[in-house]
């Protein structure tokens, strides 16, 4: 079975890690050994599920679903010790104050190690990675851009030896829709659909992919715009609440007009009020197909 990689990313504020953990916990449930990637140096889902601690290395959520959380320089060195092995010369190469200083300012390294860690199990290299599927929690839409384009920028930059290879290596993976899927959430506001539509332009100009648009918190409103309008002439609360719900029900079918036909798949996930984040991200793995 070949290894499934998801990239899940949106504008910041649109719910893309709620999105994430219930793509995740669905791949689970289908009977796939999943692994919920966060990117960065603080977890969201730390707080969010009440966990103890995220770390680098994986600890399992559910049956069948892990989590861990990444950063560029742990990605880094995870793979120096297992190409150097012995574990004395790795920490030198480290610890060193110029190797600090040179990885922290490199353009596009800590990018580009998180993608060789990511993309480690389809094509063979690097340290083990025992999972089925990896849903990655990625970096908001501008930052996303900067890291998928790490790879192309370094293989153009070192053309030959071991670092120009790896690196094409990973932007043919990215670019392999067999392999690699893009999610992008947002809300059915103006910003948020203006920055995802941008980014799926770019995706699928810059690397040939065709991302899915996830429209989050969308507002079920089950009564016809006529009978709302015609209820909010009501001179009541209950007349407010339908002059609300009419306002809020045209403008999101105005943004929702919005997309273009060449989007191609577009889902739909309702507002959901639940204060339990399990009992969310349950009910949003079972809407997702």
């Amino acid at each position: 079975m070949k290894q499934e990689i998801h990239f899940v990313t949106g504008k910041g504020g649109v719910g893309k890690s709620v999105v994430a953990a219930a793509l995740a916990l669905k791949k689970s449930q289908e009977g796939k050994k999943v692994l919920l990637v966060e990117l960065g140096d603080q977890s969201f889902y730390k707080d969010f599920f009440g966990l103890a601690q995220v770390g680098y290395q994986p600890v399992q959520l559910r049956p069948q679903l892990s989590i861990a959380l990444w950063t560029g320089e742990q990605c880094l060195q995870e793979y120096a010790r297992h190409l150097i092995k012995v574990e004395t010369l790795a920490k030198l190469f480290f610890e060193n104050a110029i190797m600090r200083a040179f990885i922290n300012v490199a353009p596009g390294l800590p990018e580009l190690a998180i993608l060789g860690k990511v993309t480690s199990g389809p094509r063979k290299h690097g340290p083990p990675l025992p999972f089925d599927c990896l849903v990655v929690d990625a970096f908001a839409t501008g930052h996303f851009i900067a890291l998928m384009e790490a790879p192309k920028g370094m293989a153009q930059a070192v053309q030959f030896g071991p670092m120009g290879e790896q690196s094409r290596s990973i932007d043919a993976c990215l670019r392999n829709e067999e392999l690699s899927r893009y999610h992008i959430v947002s809300l059915a506001e103006e910003l948020p659909l203006k920055e995802s539509l941008e980014l799926s332009e770019r995706l699928n100009q810059e690397f040939g992919v065709h991302p899915e648009l996830i429209m989050n918190k969308i507002i079920q409103v089950p009564v016809a715009a006529a009978e709302l309008n015609e209820a909010a002439k009501e001179n009541s609360d209950v007349g407010r609440f339908a002059s609300y719900l009419y306002t809020q029900k045209t403008h999101q079918e105005e943004i929702l007009n919005k997309i273009p036909p060449r989007m191609g798949k577009v889902q739909k996930l309702p507002l959901i009020l639940e204060d339990q984040p399990w009992a969310l991200v349950e009910k949003l793995a079972g809407m997702l197909s």
